[in-house]
């Protein structure tokens, strides 16, 4: 016959409280129920663990009973406390992919809220642009991602969106182009050399796509982009999210006409069951960036 788990915290509580009847108003049972419980486990044992006639008396077996009893169920408290705790996303890792512009602007805000709820759950921030973010998503490398979603009909992923960004013209401050502050049409845009940059994949699909098909360069990373930029080399159109508000350099104007805008959103992969750290930081950023419509 298997030991019981209430046995063994029956016994140690009558050894504690120094009596079955001090137990029992503490466990809220009655004398009757402790003192069965007690004699099912000294008979499964083979050995008396209290003195006959004493019944708070602990034999010499009882003594040595006692301590092992009692460090397994703190183990056991602290396993339950543990698991319960794991279940509501308060401890474990969470690995996050996010396109730059998401990650050093909007994320900080939110990671300081999840860690400060979840101490002890390990978080992992990789940035990366749209396409990588998402590779890295179906490639079980993160948990969740940040970003506009190239291929959010695709029958693996979970796009939840979060909000818009439009697209606009970056150039400097003494371009011909930056005087038009209300906003430029593609054609404005045609006579100045273009530099193509992995946003422009957002272009495709309208007029202005004639832009990135005719671009005179071509630069991928972000900083590098800027660089070229303040050195007069061109121009380029970036999300608004993606230019730097502290740049005294150059300038961001809406695109009007087309009009463009990415949805910005957290996806996730379906095939995948969400760990309930990456499921709560879901739900926070769901909560976070209702107000992001407003402020770009």
């Amino acid at each position: 016959m298997d030991i019981k788990l209430q046995q063994l915290r029956y016994f140690s509580l009558v050894a504690e409280k120094g009596g079955f009847r001090a137990a029992s108003d503490t466990a809220n049972r009655s004398q009757a129920a402790l003192s069965t419980s007690v004699k099912e486990l000294e008979k499964i044992l083979g050995q008396a663990l209290f003195d006959t006639g004493h019944k708070a008396q602990l034999t010499p077996y009882g003594e040595v009973c006692l301590p092992m009893v009692n460090q397994f169920l703190n183990l056991y408290q602290s396993l339950d406390s543990d698991l319960r705790a794991a279940a509501k996303g308060e401890f474990g890792r969470l690995k996050i992919a996010s396109v730059p512009s998401v990650a050093a602007k909007l994320l900080p805000k939110v990671l300081a809220a999840f860690c400060n709820n979840h101490p002890e759950v390990q978080v992992s921030l990789i940035d990366d642009n749209a396409v990588g973010i998402e590779k890295r998503l179906l490639a079980g490398e993160v948990d969740l991602a940040l970003g506009n979603c190239l291929h959010a009909s695709d029958h693996r992923i979970e796009f939840s969106p979060l909000f818009t960004d439009p697209l606009g013209l970056v150039c400097q401050k003494e371009h011909p182009l930056a005087s038009k502050h209300q906003g430029v049409d593609w054609t404005d845009i045609i006579p100045f050399p273009f530099i193509k940059n992995g946003t422009c994949r957002l272009l495709a699909t309208t007029p202005a796509a004639v832009l990135a098909e005719q671009a005179n360069y071509d630069v991928e990373n972000i900083t590098s982009l800027f660089s070229v930029l303040e050195l007069g080399v061109g121009v380029t159109t970036l999300p608004k999210l993606a230019f730097p508000i502290e740049n005294n350099n150059l300038v961001w104007i809406p695109l009007k006409r087309p009009f463009i805008e990415r949805e910005i959103g957290i996806f996730r992969s379906i095939e995948r069951h969400l760990s309930p750290q990456a499921d709560a930081f879901l739900q926070l950023c769901q909560t976070q960036f209702e107000a992001c419509n407003t402020q770009l």
